[in-house]
This record gives C-alpha cells, sequence and structure tokens, in this order.
C-alpha cells in the first residue's frame, strides 16, 4: 500500500494567497438572495414574487464572476434563467418527482451510489458553487450524505472489497467546492486501492469560478497515478469566457482530460445555432462535448423541458452542421438500467 507522509501530502498542497480573487472568497460571496439578483441585473421587479417563491423551495446561488456574463435588462439571458428561480417551479407536474434517477435505492453507505457496473459515484461535497434550476439532485438528501472522516474510511472498504470498480467519480453538490486539502486525502486514498484505474470529477467550479483551477487544485490532480477525466457542465457558448479557457488550459496542462455534457433545455439552448457554437466553442478551449442530456424530470424543473420528438430534430440538423467528434451524444438516464440510453 502507498502512503505518504502529512507533510510530503502538505507539500503537493501549494498556500494560496487569501485576497479578492481567491475561489474561497468568491464562493462565500456569491449572490443568494433573489431580490439581490434582480437588482443587479436591472430586471423589473415583477420578477420577484416568482423569485422569491422558487428561492423558498431551492435558494438562489450565483457567483459573481458568472454574473458577469449576463446580458443586463435581459431576463430571457440564457446564462440568467439557469439560475433565476420562476414562479412555474411551484407548480406540480405528473411525472417530475423529487428524486427522478431513484438514486435513494441504489445508496448502500452514505455519500456512496452505485448503480453503473465498474464506476461508483461518491458525494464529495453536498454544496454547489452555482444553484442551477434544472439541477436533478435539487431535492437530494445532503444532509444525510456528507461522510465523516470514519465513515470515508468504511467508504474505502467497500471499494477495495470489489475489484470490479475500476472507477471513482467525484460528485456532489459539486466536488471542487471542497477544500484541497480533503480532496487530496481522499485522492490519495482512492490511489491505494490497486484495481482503481480512472478519476473522474464532475464539475461546474471552473466554468462559474474560473480561480478554482488554482495552483493547490493542479497539484493534487498531478500528484495522483489515476488517469483524471473532467466532465465540466457547460450548457450555453457565453458560458465560455477568456477566463474560462485559460481554467481548461491549466488542466490539460496537469494531464487531465477535459470532456463536456450538457442538459437541453427550453430557453437555453434548444436551438441548433446555439448547439452547434457551443461544441466548436468548446473544443477551441480544449473540451471535447460528450453528453447532451434531456431534462431529468425533478420536480420544479418541468418548464426546461424539450420533447424527445423535438431534441431528436435538433440534434439531426446538428448532425450536418459538425465533424462528427464534435456531435455530443443525445441521451436520457433511465432508472434501472445498467447505463445511459441513447435516444
Amino acid at each position: 500500500m502507498i502512503t505518504r507522509s502529512p507533510d510530503l501530502l502538505q507539500s503537493v498542497i501549494p498556500t494560496v494567497a487569501n485576497d479578492a480573487r481567491d475561489w474561497q472568497t468568491q464562493l462565500a460571496q456569491a449572490i443568494r438572495d433573489p431580490r439581490e439578483l434582480v437588482a443587479r441585473l436591472g430586471l423589473d421587479n415583477h420578477w420577484l414574487p416568482g423569485a422569491n417563491q422558487g428561492h423558498a423551495l431551492f435558494e438562489v446561488r450565483v457567483p459573481e464572476a458568472y454574473l458577469a456574463r449576463m446580458r443586463p435588462n435581459d431576463p430571457q439571458d440564457p446564462l440568467l434563467r439557469q439560475v433565476l428561480p420562476v414562479t412555474a417551479e411551484t407548480d406540480s407536474v405528473v411525472g417530475f418527482v423529487s428524486d427522478p434517477l431513484e438514486e435513494a435505492v441504489h445508496t448502500p453507505r452514505r455519500g456512496l451510489i452505485h448503480k453503473y457496473h465498474g464506476r461508483v459515484l461518491l458525494i464529495a461535497s453536498p454544496t454547489c458553487a452555482i444553484n442551477c434550476r434544472y439541477c436533478f439532485r435539487r431535492h437530494f438528501p445532503y444532509a444525510e450524505n456528507s461522510p465523516s472522516r470514519a465513515q470515508w474510511e468504511e467508504t474505502l472498504t467497500y471499494l477495495r472489497r470489489d475489484p470490479s470498480i475500476q472507477e471513482a467519480i467525484l460528485s456532489g453538490g459539486d466536488p471542487l467546492a471542497s477544500s484541497d486539502k480533503r480532496l487530496a486525502w481522499l485522492v490519495e486514498r482512492l490511489g491505494e486501492i490497486p484495481h482503481l484505474r480512472r478519476l473522474r470529477i464532475h464539475t461546474r467550479l471552473p466554468v462559474v469560478i474560473p480561480d478554482r483551477v488554482d495552483d493547490a487544485l493542479l497539484a493534487w490532480l498531478q500528484a495522483t497515478r489515476l488517469q483524471t477525466v473532467m466532465v465540466l457542465h457547460i450548457n450555453h457558448p457565453n458560458e465560455i469566457d477568456a477566463a474560462v479557457v485559460d481554467a481548461c488550459t491549466r488542466l490539460r496542462g496537469a494531464g487531465v482530460t477535459l470532456l463536456n455534457q450538457s442538459v437541453l433545455l427550453r430557453g437555453v439552448n434548444d436551438d441548433v445555432e446555439t448547439l452547434a457554437a457551443l461544441s466548436e466553442r468548446l473544443f477551441s478551449a480544449g473540451v471535447l462535448p460528450y453528453y447532451l442530456h434531456v431534462l431529468d424530470p425533478v420536480a420544479g424543473a418541468a418548464h426546461f423541458d424539450v420533447p424527445d420528438s423535438e431534441a431528436l430534430t435538433l440534434v439531426d440538423e446538428l448532425r450536418t452542421r459538425l465533424a462528427g467528434f464534435l456531435l455530443p451524444r443525445l441521451v436520457r438516464e433511465v432508472p434501472g438500467e445498467a447505463s445511459k440510453t441513447p435516444l
């Protein structure tokens, strides 16, 4: 078994200066009041009642770096639509439920979801840097799935006892909302499990707070023996600014393979021009389009839904505009199936 002394582990995590640009400060200062969000973007106050109603169900959280990419005075801005609560979130719609992927039945221990052969998902953080209104885990019981250090040890034992598991997926919340010290410890312990080959990290933080990709993060990513894949979540080309491109460049320089998964969302990216521009801009940033998910039917998000027939038509049109390697796979996650289901 590989071991490292605490001093050596600390040596691969550089100290980050405590200034206004550090990611922890930006995370702490994210907008959490719908009134502030409406005011900062110059929206009419008639948006406030719906924003307050949706916020009561699932709180607002928007970092300044993401807010800066939105168009002021435009309630239809595609980035704003992803984070602004609206009255429709209070609607009860048949088929839209609190646990659309039935994850509760695949959680054998705290913070561990084991649905698919060969890989497990670890809830490495109960929080996100941004609260997307369509999030399929907006009702997830994070309080019951935030492991202590001792409980993580039990999870590591679970992984060691199952040689079929080759990939560990860090998710959340957003795993990169955790401290680098905590993540470095967890990734080091995962690397000690001989049959694990890959580490996958599902995150939105390098997009919404690009300064999260700092020296401390790159240090533990480079220290692991595991082949590392980072799956970003970008739905619209306007989310990719120069800072995001720079963050992606740094990650690729650390040997991280970058993929992207999007969700097809009404009023955000449900047109072929937007989807084509997204794939092109992703690839220019060194990120390969991976999945285009149809909406998971989570309660509170039905207003984002795009029918399958429309989704298939969009992808057919997209196929005529893009090289094959730029075409994301249109999929749905069906509870109980052994993998994502292509449409």
